[in-house]
């Protein structure tokens, strides 16, 4: 099991220089080849930046129609715990939430650009690492 980080959804819904990398990988999950997790706080924050209805819309059935991908509904409680657990791993709010949901659930990895993520105990992967 993967956790999808939001900056692996962006890339492909901004056409950004790695988006074909990024719709291979969640072509797999979606077809049931790889298993991921993204998180509510996820899906809110790649709303509010995309904040257009229609894509908005297509972005949400797609995450539905995923045969591979499970969404994590992120708590009071969770949210509660990565702020404790921010001052620890030094690093910021989202990128800890994320962090604290994949040591939660156990995830193989945090697949994301995100350079934040290396040097936790659960490796950061790339989408291209599992193409």
């Amino acid at each position: 099991m993967l956790l999808v980080d939001t900056c692996i959804f962006l890339e492909l819904l901004l056409n950004q220089s790695r988006a074909q990398e990024c719709r291979e990988f969640l072509d797999k999950i979606a077809r049931g080849e790889l298993e991921a997790i993204v998180t509510t706080f996820t899906i809110h924050a790649i709303e509010a930046i995309i904040n257009e209805a229609n894509t908005i819309l297509s972005f949400l059935r797609n995450i539905m129609a995923s045969k591979g991908l499970y969404v994590y509904i992120t708590t009071i409680s969770d949210e509660i715990a990565a702020s404790i657990l921010m001052g620890k791993i030094k690093r910021d709010f989202d990128d800890t939430l994320q962090y604290y949901v994949a040591k939660k659930l156990g995830v193989e990895a945090i697949v994301s650009f995100d350079k934040h993520f290396c040097g936790l105990d659960i490796p950061r992967k790339e989408p291209r690492d599992y193409l």
